[in-house]
């Protein structure tokens, strides 16, 4: 029976017998679910020899010591090789990752028979192929390539005949399927008829995933955001542009900017935009907030996970709130790297179309480096809402409120706020509304709704007052917290200099 190949393992295939000419010993590389198994029965087919599989080893090892792995497996291989002309292993890399722990007693001693095999097949012009990700001496390794457009066709030609479906718009939505998730969806929808739009409603909601669930998160629209049109009319053409309008985005190679930084004071509705991008994106949003404790031991490995993801799913964005509060200890030196050699594109073809956007309320908190020129290519600034935009905001909540509250002096209320963030002008509104209910529930002479919401304003002015000196305060004691912590740091290391003085030349220095 002919195997199905898609064009890339095609080219694999071909690429992999072309290489048994130079070398006996040849290893087969690529991410899981690629179609590495396949593409070594399709070798096998034409090259004949004889095809080991993970249980063919299983069983070898039933009678075995389970310390003796290697003598085991280096018997099977030197037989089949004596045998046969090829051999070809498959999940070879497996094997290797279970003798190459740290806690196996026998440490990387598979070096052993790899050595005997590849010596005895380079001896006798025997061909030994190995599914393998780790490099190998004496071989020559190929890589199987992520999925291109046309292997995109070749799994709806096969999968999905009578479908009309645009490849390209499809690869475009998401590119970095695997063979499993295309072969799933195309066998699921197969029998029903569908377009492209169905198919990548599809994805959207079985093959993606946000780590967000949008059902916990505000539902919020941009149009509720008032006095900051200019922040959305570039987050518009400078992000969601390039993820929502693929077409485009390929015609005139519009990619989402590298990173953005939203900045403002607290209350100024830069988290609210991150709900908004999260609804707007769904899949192709991802979040580090809060609940990513820094410091603690699982930190570095849930951020890692969360790019991944989003390389994944990319193009794609991550929203990192609240920045300024990760690195306002100055110890995430971790994270901090890490962002850097995300934003300076080491990893380029695979984070290319990745979006880092971070909010943060004191810019000075942030390490320079990772918002210099270059790194950050979109600086946004949220402001506080002018009388305009207060009035608006005001109004859109008033409105929701019952008749005898709806009725108050707009223009008295947004003179009177003057300084408020929108969060502000949402707590003053249901503080306002708490103090008419007390007066409704006490049978007290009821007020103006105005009075109710002015007397409200003062309670809020008051209370940012308060913050705002306890803020002065924790902000001062934890300067001198970091500044002791440094003078105990400098004092260990002096005397580390002097005990030892076989060190020299030592330099410390800040970016």
């Amino acid at each position: 029976m002919t195997i199905q190949l898609s064009p890339s393992q095609q080219q694999t295939r071909d690429a992999l017998i072309g290489c048994l000419r130079l070398s006996p010993v040849v290893t087969l590389r690529g991410r899981s679910g690629f179609g590495k198994s396949i593409v070594l029965q399709a070798v096998h087919q034409q090259t004949g020899g004889v095809f080991f599989q993970l249980k063919d080893f299983i069983e070898l090892l039933r009678d075995r010591h389970p310390l003796a792995i290697e003598e085991s497996f280096e018997q099977l291989m030197m037989q089949a090789l004596q045998a046969h002309d090829c051999v070809i292993v498959d999940d070879f890399d497996v094997l290797l990752k279970a003798t190459y722990h740290s806690a196996y007693p026998r440490g990387a001693f598979m070096r052993v028979p790899m050595l005997l095999l590849t010596t005895y097949a380079e001896q006798t012009g025997k061909k030994l192929i190995l599914c393998n990700d780790h490099d190998l001496s004496q071989a020559v390794g190929i890589t199987l390539p992520k999925f291109q457009p046309q292997d995109y066709q070749a799994f709806f030609q096969h999968y999905l005949p009578d479908a009309q479906l645009d490849h390209k718009k499809i690869y475009r939505f998401a590119a970095n399927l695997d063979g499993y998730q295309l072969k799933t969806a195309c066998l699921e929808l197969q029998g029903k008829s569908i377009n492209t739009e169905e198919f990548i409603d599809y994805l959207r909601s079985r093959q993606l995933a946000s780590n967000v669930n949008l059902q916990e998160v505000q539902a919020v629209d941009f149009s509720d955001l008032k006095g900051v049109d200019s922040v959305i009319q570039s987050l518009e053409a400078n992000i969601i542009l390039p993820l929502e309008n693929d077409k485009l985005a390929q015609e005139l190679n519009l990619k989402p900017k590298r990173g953005v930084l939203l900045a403002g004071p607290p209350g100024t509705g830069k988290t609210t935009i991150g709900r908004a991008l999260a609804h707007r994106l769904k899949s192709k949003f991802f979040l580090i907030d809060g609940t990513f404790i820094a410091g603690s031991g699982d930190f570095y490995n849930a951020v890692h996970q969360v790019f991944e993801y989003a390389k994944q799913n990319a193009p794609s964005i991550i929203f990192i709130d609240d920045s300024d509060v990760i690195f306002e200890s100055g110890g995430e030196f971790g994270l901090y790297r890490y962002l850097l050699t995300m934003l300076d594109g080491l990893e380029s073809e695979g984070i290319k179309q990745v979006c880092l956007m971070m909010t943060a309320m004191n810019v000075s908190n942030l390490p320079p480096a990772l918002v210099r020129s270059g790194r950050i290519e979109l600086w946004l600034e949220m402001r506080l809402p002018d009388s305009e935009a207060r009035s608006n905001i005001l109004g859109d909540r008033l409105q929701a409120l019952p008749p005898q509250l709806a009725n108050a002096d707009l223009s008295s209320l947004a003179e009177a706020t003057e300084g408020f963030t929108g969060a502000d002008l949402k707590r003053l509104v249901e503080d306002g509304k708490t103090l008419y209910a007390y007066d409704l529930v006490r049978q007290r002479d009821l007020r103006s709704p105005t009075d109710y919401f002015l007397e409200a304003i003062e309670t809020v002015r008051t209370n940012k007052a308060r913050y705002a000196e306890a803020e002065a305060i924790a902000r001062d004691q934890g300067r001198h917290q970091t500044s002791t912590a440094a003078a105990m740091f400098n004092l260990v290391e002096m005397q580390s200099y002097i005990t030892d003085s076989s060190i020299e030349g030592t330099e410390v220095y800040s970016e």
